[in-house]
């Protein structure tokens, strides 16, 4: 099939249960889900295909997923950049989105499952990866992209990078006031790096060659909702026609002739978040082409020599392909997490209100 059109409450269950299938089958014993069966695993894609899992109604599987996170974290609330089952992959580095995004699947699950329990059990780990990732904010708003073996801070920052985590930082702060535990240093925190990613573009890539060539940079601000409304909508036009090839879908970088399926589906949610619903259906609709008899999709597609690159089917692309789906259509109690801004205020007591309805 290669095009798929969904509308308001027509999810397509039986389309996609195999890619849902396809992270079960993939997820280990222990709740690891690597980036496909031998690969490694590294937090934010794990949290990814664990937010894919609870999307499908795979809820006990998503649970382990969190949990088997929450048995790698360091005593000062990190990860490495990536593992196999126990081991570290690879501990050059702990990288600030990859750990702040945690709090963005837990509170996905949340919205979906409405499990307090499971709030609460997290709690420790998203409160620990928050500051952990707050403690390399500069003065400016920004936050450090990570840290070296030794704890050592790599400053410089990435504008995709600082949009995941001002996503993060919003779930962490609808977590906190859910369950009734104050952070208010995290919303100031919030506002700092939400005006640095609109307004101080010289402190992000300072030390190395601009990252704008790359896709994700033009939308995930809006992805995030640092960008809203009309600047929002002016940004993901300027760039259109340089990143996005019709009828194959959304290219990696602008000067390569390669179109990944996983970026795609995020402008596909950029898009309705920036209120164009009628191009956001016409992309996702071109995806599907990249599926395997399984359900899983390959990374991307290489329109100039005419072959799938890499020969790769990552559980997070299958994952990108389910949070599509679930944004376009609403399925989901999450459906809007990527698509608005729903910040809770601690005096609201709407939180408080729903977590006592959940109970």
């Amino acid at each position: 099939m290669s095009g798929l059109y969904l509308s308001r409450g027509l999810f397509p269950q039986e389309f996609l249960r195999p890619t849902v299938d396809f992270l079960l089958a993939t997820q280990k014993p222990s709740g690891e889900i690597p980036w496909f069966s031998g690969g490694y695993t590294d937090p934010w894609d794990h949290v990814e295909a664990a937010m894919g899992l609870s999307i499908g109604g795979e809820h006990a599987a998503a649970v382990r997923a969190y949990r088997w996170l929450a048995s790698m974290q360091l005593p000062d609330g990190s990860w490495w950049a990536s593992y196999r089952g126990a081991i570290v992959d690879n501990d050059h580095r702990r990288e600030t989105n990859f750990v702040a995004y945690v709090a963005t699947g837990v509170w996905h699950h949340y919205l979906i499952t409405g499990d307090a329990g499971f709030l609460r059990e997290m709690w420790p780990v998203v409160d620990g990866a928050i500051e952990f990732v707050l403690a390399l904010q500069s003065a400016h708003g920004e936050i450090d992209w990570a840290v070296d073996t030794a704890g050592n801070r790599l400053p410089d920052a990435l504008v995709t990078g600082c949009s995941s985590i001002y996503k993060s930082l919003e779930c962490a702060c609808n977590i906190a006031v859910t369950l009734g535990n104050e952070r208010p240093h995290w919303y100031p925190a919030r506002t700092r790096l939400g005006a640095a990613l609109r307004s101080r573009p010289e402190r992000f890539d300072r030390t190395w060659e601009s990252k704008a060539r790359y896709s994700m940079d033009w939308f995930y601000p809006v992805l995030s909702g640092a960008l809203q409304g009309a600047p929002a909508r002016v940004r993901l036009a300027a760039r259109w026609d340089e990143f996005v090839h019709s009828g194959l879908g959304c290219r990696c970088v602008a000067d390569e002739p390669w179109v990944t399926v996983a970026e795609s589906c995020e402008l596909v949610m950029a898009l309705l978040a920036a209120g164009d619903h009628a191009r956001a259906v016409e992309l996702y609709s071109w995806l599907h082409q990249w599926r395997t008899d399984d359900g899983a999709y390959w990374t991307g597609y290489q329109f100039a020599e005419d072959l799938l690159w890499p020969e790769e089917q990552p559980t997070w692309t299958a994952a990108a392909i389910l949070l599509a789906a679930d944004a376009l259509t609403g399925f989901t109690g999450a459906a809007n997490l990527f698509t608005r801004v729903e910040l809770l205020q601690a005096s609201s007591g709407a939180a408080e209100k729903r977590l006592r309805r959940d109970q």
